[in-house]
């Protein structure tokens, strides 16, 4: 009944250190994206949902990784499962691997949600078909906080195209790329670890856009747009 709450305008109640945290991060300003993106910060998200439909499935666990100057922050990691009113599906538990009882002794959404927006300030955010991870997202946010957060999303789904275009018509998936640059996914379907996995996969497009003369965040925002746009038009 969340969508009838938003209707009839009835928001949440949070608790006033929680209000006071929320506060303090609407007050954070938002980076400038003209910055060299070697020396900006990222924070590489990945989610886990009970199943596939952005409209009607729910958040159940959401993991980030921080990427400065070429390093992922490891002691630094975000991992938290939010807690759900009854488990998933056993074929969608397959998947992810987080059992009924660990969805059902979550951690409350709420506090998750604020924990996050904290772990991950105004910072540009990144992922592998990113819209899917912005929507689940976003929709908690919604449904738990009453917040419409609007923050910056770098899909390398469409970047890592933009820079080997010799891929774009076959749309290479995640593990393609992976696999291609070495990169070891620790556990496959897990929150965190595809964070680390996608994070490092991050840096090497990083440098390959500085070598191809992409120099700023927005430059590499732009140029993963203007892919999924051409991809979109048949080009």
């Amino acid at each position: 009944m969340s969508w009838l709450k938003r209707i009839l305008g009835q928001k949440p109640k949070l608790a006033p250190g929680l209000r006071e945290r929320l506060a303090a991060w609407h007050a954070l300003p938002y980076p400038d994206l003209k910055v060299a993106h070697p020396a900006a910060p990222f924070v590489v998200v990945d989610v886990e949902s009970s199943g596939l439909d952005v409209f009607a499935d729910r958040l159940i666990a959401i993991g980030a990784v921080r990427v400065e100057r070429g390093a992922i922050d490891l002691g630094g990691a975000f991992y938290r499962v939010l807690r759900q009113p009854e488990a998933s599906t056993k074929d969608n538990i397959l998947i992810h691997g987080i059992t009924g009882t660990e969805q059902r002794a979550g951690d409350d959404p709420v506090e998750v949600l604020v924990a996050f927006a904290e772990y991950v300030g105004k910072t540009t955010l990144v992922g592998w078909n990113s819209n899917f991870d912005e929507i689940m997202i976003k929709r908690a946010t919604e449904e738990h906080l009453a917040e419409h957060w609007k923050l910056q999303w770098l899909d390398l789904a469409w970047l890592a195209p933009a820079l080997h275009p010799e891929t774009a018509k076959k749309r290479i998936g995640l593990d393609a790329y992976l696999a291609k640059h070495g990169i070891e996914v620790l556990a496959r379907h897990h929150a965190l670890a595809d964070s680390l996995a996608t994070a490092q996969l991050l840096m090497v497009l990083q440098r390959e856009a500085s070598e191809g003369g992409l120099r700023s965040v927005a430059e590499l925002i732009e140029s993963a747009a203007s892919a999924r746009v051409a991809r979109e038009q048949g080009y």
